[in-house]
């Protein structure tokens, strides 16, 4: 129970299925200042409320510790080496379907179930990871690092309902949270002003903002606060029009920009990911003709998975890709099923050859 009217519902639907129900109100993050970021005392007092409203218990369980430990310090050392990491992925797969999951078993309970826009399907003894109805809301991109065991003991309530109709349902059963926003910002830790709080952990380093070709732009802050793509907060200008992040050298602390967001140094046919987790257990037969994602809401982009080494694998794309960032994730889709993903580490400019033959879902599933 997050204190929001996702997990508030999903907990209300699960009462009407005559499910004995639980509340659990994690706490992951320390607060160390008084500057209201991260408001984990009003988000318990929502919770609470919806639990009385509910007529059901409310339990806490401080996961502070292992957030930092499996979190939080892995999220450091990717910006230390000037990647963009994704918290939302790590925080389930190492909190919410790890640590809270291991927590609910050995309370009793027979599963755990959250307010994630996501399904579960079952197919002769093997569970998958499905799409939610509401594609705008669709979560799988952040829930493709957990497996079989984890998919076996959780449900999903709304994975057949889009946010309107979520809302709808909290209004009509008087619950005291149907209009809360939803959260933003890092999990866990809160929207606050980035920089800031990242100097608090890593030294800055300022250097050179470079054209492509070489001419010399500007200064940056240090490359950790500079994204693939990025055009705000660059502080370079030009007739031309916009700049963007293009790339980053670390060696030499250089920020590469480019002119014009449709700059050919900003898309990639290709690139390579690893180590590559999948869903079912085991990876399917490589090369995979299927979709993949490289941020969340993207639509699906047809591709080809190739095998390289160990875990990690080849994607090439049908059509370059725009901003594909090391540190972000690739998702791999097969229809409605997620088939799994793997940490992005090198953006490749062109492939040898495109993808070109037609991506066919493995097979498909219903999420209601």
């Amino acid at each position: 129970m997050s204190g929001g009217v996702d997990s508030a519902v999903a907990a209300l639907l699960l009462r009407r299925q005559g499910m004995r129900v639980t509340g659990v109100f994690m706490k992951n993050w320390e607060e160390d200042d008084q500057e209201g970021y991260c408001a984990a005392a009003e988000d318990l007092r929502s919770a609470e409320a919806v639990c009385r409203r509910l007529d059901i218990p409310l339990r806490t369980v401080n996961f502070s510790s292992e957030y930092w430990e499996r979190v939080f310090a892995r999220f450091l050392e990717e910006y230390r080496c000037a990647r963009t990491p994704n918290p939302d992925v790590l925080c389930n797969t190492e909190i919410k379907f790890n640590a809270f999951l291991e927590h609910a078993l050995s309370l009793g309970a027979d599963g755990i179930a959250t307010g994630h826009y996501a399904g579960v399907g079952e197919r002769e003894g093997n569970y998958m990871l499905l799409k939610a109805k509401d594609a705008q809301k669709d979560q799988t991109y952040f829930l493709h690092g957990i497996g079989q065991k984890e998919l076996e003991k959780t449900l999903f309530p709304l994975a057949g309902l889009n946010k309107a109709e979520v809302r709808a349902i909290a209004r009509d059963a008087g619950l005291p949270n149907p209009e809360r926003p939803d959260s933003t910002g890092i999990c866990f830790i809160g929207e606050r002003p980035f920089k800031t709080f990242l100097k608090r952990f890593l030294p800055a380093e300022p250097g050179d903002i470079l054209s492509i070709d070489g001419h010399r732009k500007g200064r940056h802050d240090g490359l950790m606060y500079y994204t693939i793509g990025q055009r705000h907060g660059l502080g370079v200008g030009g007739p031309g029009g916009p700049w963007y992040v293009a790339g980053k050298d670390t060696d030499k602390n250089i920020l590469y920009v480019v002119e014009g967001g449709d700059h050919p140094a900003l898309y990639s046919g290709a690139l390579m990911a690893g180590p590559i987790h999948w869903v079912s257990g085991k990876p399917p037969e490589l090369p995979l003709y299927c979709s993949a994602k490289t941020r969340y809401r993207q639509p699906d982009q047809k591709c080809r998975v190739e095998p390289l080494d160990g875990a990690r694998v080849r994607v090439v794309f049908d059509r370059p890709q725009r901003a594909v960032t090391p540190g972000q994730y690739v998702v791999f889709y097969s229809g409605t099923i997620c088939l799994g993903g793997g940490i992005i580490d090198t953006a490749l400019a062109a492939a040898d050859e495109p993808a070109s033959r037609e991506a066919q879902p493995l097979e498909t599933a219903d999420t209601d």
